[in-house]
């Protein structure tokens, strides 16, 4: 069972995990079967592991308020349930949510009998329409070439927590690294009193930074706090010790309280925030005003037996300690909003993270307005962590397959780059990624014809391809640029390469519709390392390319061109691999277009 606190980055003390055992129901089916929440009823960790005909789930369950919650309001957390619910309770319906990928909350107190309580939660999830957002999970049975297994339903945790009628009801950090400062936004419920204060306690490595209170009124505020105590301005002292990056994940803990007049705590919560500054200039991505190189590796966030949830938040650790034991310094969530659990420990241990969210594939203002709106919910829940430094909106043109030259449909892609600006200036932003791009903070392009093992032909194309944005042409799937949009300088990526599947019985190709398959494929792990190393090369050789995502972590059902494989364990050597990918360690050699 999940039992780690599912929201890592807003913390109380006191909370009941509402994940284990549920009724759950499919369609009009009378007789209950039993499932193991949050995983998907498709999944094997579920209990299930069972193929849904209906597009309409219903789970229940009966649970007892502590005792020592009386007088609070109770509230009811989901992490996500995909797509669509209403959550009931002892028969009244306490409200209804929309979104496969967010979390949601309900104040479920005047619905409470003070006996044991009935909770049922009715789902619709559409199993084949393509107008919801889906991204990978395949609309049969089945999945096939690079779609997956479906994850229905309730698929991150769900749990209780006791509040005042007056609390924090979020809370956001924006760090400025040049001006040594982090602006502090807040919002508080509607029960708080007219006049409050806020205390603030941030502390580094236990030492006391800042402890501090400001008076509050109305139900937002902001609070700049100077962390670096003016010396970022005198220019007396060096920070960089104190800066967030992969290789010094350096974290500030933060203890919030909401107090009333009287001088009485309503709410506390403990939160965190890293001193990061990402941007780019002159063509290159820089981290805290440094060029950085990124290595990153295509994570798709699947595994073999819990499908979109993972068996436990160890799973989460091992999959960034692997990956950086490999050489890679992030990653590129693929198709999928990860659960607030993994993005915490990439904080933690230090692995950078390009957002991403489940792509719909048909075009119609409804599907566009849905995506946009769960994008927001995206932004608002994760703005705190430090990892997350792309907002990777779109991918390959999947639902906008007429951006090319359809204006509409432009229009869409760069309302979705400047509606993520506006909501967020801290990181960037990729309103396309792979091709047919209008507006990029990066130039993000994927490419898989860098040549199998002996086309030599088809990897000299590449090593020269690659150096050059129009050489780029020939080795892209469809315009790099939609009709009426140009390179305008950004830095240039290769954010999916590679995809070799290793072992003799692998089937290769785009095409392949085999029981396993990559995009080009290696006989054994010697032959994969010289593969590798030639791909990675070339991508070095190319001195103006800022960074690359390699495709992928782990082996997912028939895509078989993981380094790890479906149970995340290593295929081949990583320190060999880290040996490759540290041979461009000096992340200042960047040249320009």
């Amino acid at each position: 069972m999940r039992d780690e606190y599912p929201r890592p980055d807003f913390v109380r003390e006191q909370w009941l995990s509402m994940n284990g055992q549920w009724r759950f129901f499919e369609g009009d089916a009378g007789w209950p079967l039993r499932i193991e929440v949050p995983f998907p009823p498709q999944s094997r960790q579920s209990g299930l592991e069972k193929n849904l005909t209906s597009d309409r789930l219903v789970y229940e369950r009966t649970f007892q308020v502590p005792k020592e919650w009386e007088g609070k309001r109770i509230l009811l957390h989901f992490g996500a349930v995909d797509y669509k619910c209403s959550v009931w309770i002892n028969g009244h319906c306490a409200g209804s949510h929309q979104g496969g990928q967010t979390p949601f909350v309900f104040d479920i107190t005047d619905y409470l009998s003070g006996q044991e309580e009935r909770l049922r939660v009715c789902v619709v999830d559409y199993l084949s329409d393509e107008c919801v957002p889906r991204g990978k999970q395949f609309w049969q049975e089945q999945g096939q070439f690079i779609w997956y297994t479906q994850s229905s339903g309730i698929w991150q945790s769900v749990w209780l927590e006791p509040v005042c009628p007056a609390h924090i009801l979020w809370m956001h950090f924006q760090p400025d690294i040049d001006s040594g400062t982090v602006e502090v936004t807040y919002q508080v419920s509607d029960g708080t009193p007219d006049h409050y204060q806020i205390s603030l306690d941030i502390r580094f490595s236990a030492e006391a930074v800042y402890t501090g209170v400001s008076s509050g009124s109305g139900r937002r505020g902001k609070i700049i706090v100077d962390v670096f105590q003016n010396r970022a301005l005198r220019g007396a002292f060096h920070f960089t010790g104190w800066y967030w990056s992969p290789e010094h994940p350096y974290l500030f803990d933060v203890t919030a309280e909401l107090i009333d007049g009287g001088g009485r705590c309503l709410d506390r919560i403990q939160s965190y925030f890293g001193m990061r500054k990402v941007h780019v200039q002159d063509g290159k991505v820089y981290l805290n005003n440094q060029p950085y190189y990124q290595k990153l590796l295509l994570d798709q966030g699947y595994w073999k037996d819990g499908l979109l949830t993972a068996p436990s938040q160890e799973d989460y650790i091992q999959d960034i300690r692997k990956a950086k034991k490999m050489g890679f310094n992030g990653c590129r969530k693929h198709e999928k909003v990860e659960d607030p659990v993994f993005l915490y420990w990439a904080d933690r241990i230090g692995f950078l993270v390009w957002e991403s969210m489940a792509s719909f594939w048909s075009y119609t203002p409804q599907s566009g307005a849905a995506f946009a709106q769960e994008w927001e919910q995206v932004i608002q829940r994760d703005f705190n962590h430090p990892c997350i430094v792309v907002w990777n909106m779109l991918n390959e043109s999947w639902g906008v397959p007429r951006i090319y030259e359809n204006h509409r449909q432009q229009h869409f892609a760069r309302a979705l780059y400047h509606m993520a600006h506006g909501l967020d200036g801290s990181r960037l932003v990729i309103a396309n990624d792979g091709w047919e791009m209008t507006e990029n903070d990066i130039c993000a392009f994927h490419t898989y014809k860098h040549g199998a093992e002996g086309d030599s032909e088809q990897q000299e194309k590449f090593h020269a391809g690659i150096k050059s944005l129009e050489g780029l042409s020939g080795l892209v799937e469809k315009p790099l640029f939609a009709k009426g949009f140009s390179y305008q300088g950004q830095p240039v990526m290769l954010t999916e390469i590679g995809g070799i599947a290793l072992g003799e019985s692998a089937c290769v190709g785009e095409g392949a519709q085999e029981e396993s398959w990559g995009y080009t494929g290696a006989r054994d792990e010697a032959a994969f390392l010289h593969a590798y190393a030639r791909l990675i090369n070339s991508i070095y050789d190319a001195e103006w390319i800022c960074g690359f995502c390699y495709t992928q972590l782990a082996d997912i059902e028939q895509e078989q061109n993981g380094l790890l494989d479906a149970c995340h364990q290593y295929k081949v050597d990583a320190a060999k691999l880290k040996e490759i990918n540290d041979r461009r360690a000096d992340t200042n050699a960047f040249s320009t277009v």
